[in-house]
């Protein structure tokens, strides 16, 4: 019996933390937010090809080789760290296929995957996202904030339009907030009081 009730406690509780304004607003967020993502990451697609488009294979090309500095590090015998579309092509049809895997086309090139490579294309490619996607996020909320402000004025006018022609239904302006009395204050009433008395009793001699 004890754990049914807990079981419906739970359940009810449960209820009640799904059905609350928040999460929900929180889970439509998130949709929404991985919808957006997604168009900013096609926008920032297109931008990025239009920007590469006279560099040889986009930013994928826009790596550095370093120098094998231990045998792992070295392609087999026979093939280069690096090498071109035209040396690849020229490789016997029996070698591309058994040396493939060991190669990673960027841009117009193919690297061999055991080399240290700097890619600076994903670098700059993560650093123009940011810039997009931040510069996109200033716009929508300067814009949000643009209309929010806009709507609060048109209500202002409209609740001013109202009252002009109801101007008994006017609220009377709240009267100020009294300061409160600090202990500093106090001390200096008293301060003062004592020093009217000590002037009263010296006049009175």
């Amino acid at each position: 019996m004890k754990k049914k009730n807990k079981l419906v406690t739970l359940g009810s509780e449960f209820k009640k933390f799904i059905s609350r304004g928040n999460v929900v607003d929180m889970a439509v967020g998130v949709i929404m937010g991985s919808a957006f993502g997604a168009i900013v990451t096609a926008f920032t697609n297109i931008l990025l090809s239009l920007c590469t488009w006279p560099i040889p294979g986009g930013l994928s090309g826009l790596v550095t080789v370093l120098p094998a500095l231990n045998p792992a590090q070295l392609p087999p015998e026979g093939f280069a760290l690096t090498m071109s579309l035209e040396e690849w092509t020229n490789i016997e049809s029996g070698q591309i296929s058994l040396y493939s895997s060991l190669y990673t086309k960027h841009g117009g090139m193919y690297v061999y995957n055991g080399a240290a490579v700097l890619d600076w294309g994903v670098f700059i490619n993560a650093i123009i996202s940011f810039l997009i996607i931040a510069l996109v996020l200033f716009i929508i909320v300067k814009i949000v904030a643009y209309v929010k402000n806009k709507a609060a004025k048109l209500k202002e006018l409209e609740k001013e339009a109202y009252y002009q022609k109801h101007p008994e239904e006017r609220p009377k302006p709240e009267a100020p907030t009294p300061t409160p009395v600090t202990e500093l204050d106090l001390l200096k009433e008293i301060r003062d009081e004592l020093k009217s008395q000590k002037t009263n009793t010296t006049e009175t001699k």
